[in-house]
């Protein structure tokens, strides 16, 4: 899949590739200067490379970034802002004047005028355009056999439901635009959670169960994606079903069966990706000849230790209140309720030449996969030295983003330094198997199948507690990539639920917990702000948030989440406008905005 990414499509669009007039700025209305005609790539040529540009906008850095003049980091397929700075469990990092649009969405004072709302409305309406251009075609070709047109069918709609999930957890109400659609100014007044569940439904009968390249969507992704949607929409029965065959019969689209690696970090290196927990990834190449990060995790260029090997920006910093997430109890199982009543000892405060020593009390492991802190192996570029590599430690705390982080061993292969920020090749795993067993759980748990439940939560936390799931110290601290000795960098101690736990918690209570250990297990990966939303707690949790580390940094205070209102982001003003005709949009906004 990765060779995807190399294809040129230059010239070939024609109109029906253009970009949503309700989704674009006015200069889209002209024509395309040597565009092709419809009828030179109708065929099955035309059509796969039209379905390979619709793959291609999965990491939102073509169009839908670039023509909306925004930054290449607005519409990040991470979801770094919307999902994790929006979700308490990072800050946006940097300083206070540095790209400011993120600190109205980091506490809810985003207004409809906000720009970085519009890129990622006009990235994701890029990917339908796409799809659906590809639809289009494929209904014209005549040289295509029934087997490959199906699986092009199935691909392309997997693909459009991705995008169309992605506004939908985003704005709710957002006007749906088929093939069939000729007219784009369309209002966003019906659901279209049954339209997406069309999709997937389809792609997940009528794709392979393997496909040629591993980057692909397959049967079992799609399936994966069906059980998600279902989730989302609290029809529990249906998403056990679905992922009771995701469990039992899964496979990777390159035909591994589906499982946890070994090493949790393996979800996050590039050398080992594709491995039998990535159930569906976006695939990105370093140094791919282009002279440019566009293919190389561009979205996460700022998100690099400050005045560090990575030179650039300092933003993405996990919270403390993420990080004291990680205590655990003598038992290793994670503080459900007071974890910051025991925080986690940091460096906040304390320059780099001076003595610190790291927190000594027990925690996850995972913790020191997650978050850069002072003291601990940072991979393999040497123990993080705290304040120095943070912009500013007293705006955004002493924590370093992780999960992105390429190795200093294999940084010539897979780290791009084409721009003034780096690259990486470490694929965007939108939906990985751990990701898959705690929303099965979840499903279990309010069907009132605790036992379930709790069996697929210690899976993951099982995982977890494996040895090579620590983090060590250097063999040689002067050396860090001489390797690692046998001494733990810290007091690690997390353990699977014993038996029964769950039952002995009561429905609620196990919900709690698997709510936490998504929290934990899928920390930074973008998630987190629409787990809230959709478990009704985002104004529980995020108001005591705004509490807790407004009392610790300035960045957050006077956030406050107001239910009903913020569950969802603004309909972007521009687009409001673009579609209003005589003194009346076809677009609603959102309610309190």
């Amino acid at each position: 899949m990765k060779k995807y990414k190399l294809i040129l499509m230059t010239a070939a669009v024609v109109s029906s590739m253009q970009l949503l007039t309700s989704c674009g700025d006015d200069f889209l209305e002209k024509p395309a200067l040597g565009a092709l005609s419809e009828d030179i790539i109708a065929n099955q040529a035309g059509v796969e490379k039209m379905l390979i540009g619709a793959y291609a906008a999965l990491d939102a850095q073509g169009n839908g970034a670039a023509i909306a003049g925004g930054g290449q980091w607005e519409a990040a397929p991470t979801n770094w802002i919307y999902g994790s700075v929006a979700g308490g469990e990072a800050h946006k990092g940097s300083d206070g004047a540095d790209q400011p649009a993120i600190n109205s969405i980091a506490t809810f004072t985003a207004d409809p005028s906000n720009g970085f709302l519009n890129t990622k409305w006009r990235a994701m309406y890029e990917g339908i355009s796409r799809t659906n251009a590809t639809l289009k075609l494929l209904g014209q070709a005549e040289d295509i056999g029934d087997a490959d047109k199906t699986r092009i069918e199935g691909e392309a709609r997997f693909l459009r439901a991705h995008y169309y999930f992605e506004l939908k957890k985003m704005f709710n109400m957002v006007p749906w635009i088929d093939e069939t659609v000729t007219d784009y100014n369309q209002p966003n007044n019906v659901d279209i959670w049954p339209k997406i569940e069309a999709d997937l439904q389809f792609a997940m009968d009528n794709l392979p169960n393997t496909q040629g390249q591993a980057g692909r969507a397959n049967k079992w992704a799609a399936a994966a994606y069906l059980g998600k949607a279902y989730l989302y929409q609290k029809k529990y029965s249906e998403a056990k079903g679905i992922f009771d065959q995701v469990i039992t019969s899964g496979v990777t689209a390159n035909g591994l069966k589906y499982g946890l690696v070994d090493k949790f970090k393996d979800n996050f290196d590039a050398a080992n990706e594709n491995n039998q927990e990535s159930v569906f990834a976006i695939q990105m190449v370093a140094n791919d000849g282009t002279g440019t990060i566009a293919n190389a995790n561009q979205g996460e260029m700022l998100n690099y230790p400050y005045n560090s090997p990575f030179r650039c920006c300092g933003f993405f910093q996990p919270t403390i209140d993420l990080a004291n997430s990680y205590r655990t109890n003598a038992q290793g199982l994670p503080i459900l309720d007071n974890y910051n009543a025991t925080p986690l000892k940091n460096d906040q405060g304390i320059a780099s030449n001076e003595a610190f020593t790291p927190d000594t009390q027990p925690v996850d492991p995972r913790l020191d996969w997650t978050v850069g802190r002072r003291g601990i192996p940072f991979l393999d570029w040497g123990a993080h030295p705290g304040q120095t590599w943070i912009r500013l430690q007293s705006y955004a705390g002493p924590y370093s983003s992780k999960k992105h982080i390429y190795w200093q061993a294999t940084a010539d292969t897979y780290s791009d330094q084409s721009s003034w920020a780096p690259g990486s090749a470490i694929n965007v795993v939108l939906i990985r198997y751990a990701d898959v067993l705690l929303m099965a759980a979840e499903a279990e748990a309010q069907l009132g199948n605790l036992a379930q439940a709790q069996d697929y939560v210690n899976m993951v936390r099982a995982r977890a507690a494996k040895p090579e799931n620590k983090v060590y110290q250097y063999a040689n601290p002067n050396n860090p990539m001489a390797g690692f000795s046998s001494t733990p960098a810290a007091n690690y101690n997390v353990a699977p639920y014993p038996d029964g736990y769950f039952a002995g918690l009561g429905k609620e209570q196990a919900l709690e917990a698997i709510y936490f250990e998504r929290k934990i297990e899928l920390a930074l990966e973008g998630h987190r702000f629409f787990d809230l939303v959709r478990w009704g707690k985002a104004a529980e949790e995020l108001n005591s948030f705004f509490s807790y580390e407004g009392s610790l940094l300035p960045d957050v205070r006077g956030g406050s989440f107001i239910p009903g209102k913020h569950d969802y982001f603004p309909i972007p003003q521009r687009q409001i406008d673009l579609q209003t005709s005589g003194g009346v949009s076809s677009l609603t906004q959102n309610p309190g905005y």
